[in-house]
């Protein structure tokens, strides 16, 4: 069963359950559910409830509160880890940045700014008691129930979720999901050639979809092939045409091959989408 239930994610943020299900309303999150009907709150989700619980504590409107919970969760990276996010805020503008924290002190609206990867360590021992309790009925384990495991080990137990992948695909070789996780695993440790191979295996067929292409093309980036790079790009947005980040490393390439008109085009498409969110 994938994600944290409500008593797990309570005692996490320090915060009772009926707080827990309240700033999920305000936040607008739809966390999945369990066989009675629970709720199973993701890693992603708790980041979430983290900034409501921040925001909410500053006595907030909650309006203010819901649109920037919004735009966070808009904000939240496709295909690639979150633990190296810092949460920041400017009045009602939340942003999830890389690096140091980016939000003006002298605005005196909200004071929101915590790092990712301290909420992963927080989170780590509800991740490991999951790992223990599948072990144990290994053998009744479905491919998705592994790939499940795989998403809420991420962001705390990267070598563990890589475990929980290999597992899926062992069940499921064409698992178009745990190939693209996978391999993304796999590329952040720099083994590029083993993440491309798992990228290339999430393409074919009518379970492939646009991140895989994406992240393809961010390894050929990254192994210096670049017109196979451009060419993924342009895969994902015929899978996606809304997908920002493909429209936003294509136009680079373009612009780098000298095709400024092609660049310019997906650069707008890119700031369209962007501004519409």
């Amino acid at each position: 069963m994938r994600g944290y239930p409500t008593p797990d994610v309570a005692r996490l943020l320090r915060l009772s359950s009926a707080q827990v299900r309240s700033y999920a309303r305000a936040a607008g999150l739809t966390p999945a559910r369990g066989a009675r009907g629970e709720y199973r709150f993701s890693f992603q989700d708790l980041i979430v409830l983290r900034a409501a619980k921040d925001l909410i504590a500053q006595r907030i409107a909650p309006a203010r509160v819901r649109r920037a919970l919004r735009k966070l969760a808009q904000q939240l990276p496709r295909g690639r880890s979150v633990t190296e996010l810092r949460i920041t805020a400017e009045g009602d503008r939340v942003v999830a940045r890389d690096g140091e924290a980016a939000w003006n002190p002298e605005s005196g609206q909200m004071t929101l700014d915590f790092a990712i990867a301290d909420l992963a360590d927080e989170v780590a021992p509800l991740a490991r008691g999951r790992v223990e309790a599948f072990e144990a009925a290994a053998t009744d384990r479905t491919a998705d129930e592994w790939y499940d495991l795989g998403l809420d080990l991420e962001p705390v137990e990267p070598a563990e979720a890589a475990d929980a992948y290999r597992r899926c695909l062992e069940l499921d070789p064409d698992h178009p999901d745990a190939h693209v996780n996978l391999g993304r695993l796999l590329h952040e440790q720099g083994r590029l050639q083993a993440a491309e191979a798992h990228y290339r295996r999430a393409l074919p067929g009518r379970r492939g979809h646009a991140l895989a292409a994406f992240n393809l093309g961010t390894v050929l980036e990254d192994l210096g092939r670049l017109d196979e790079a451009m060419d993924a790009y342009e895969q994902a947005l015929e899978r996606d045409p809304s997908f920002a980040d493909a429209h936003f490393n294509v136009a680079l390439l373009y612009e780098k091959a000298g095709d400024r008109q092609h660049a310019l085009r997906h650069l707008k498409t890119y700031k369209a989408i962007v501004e519409g969110r």
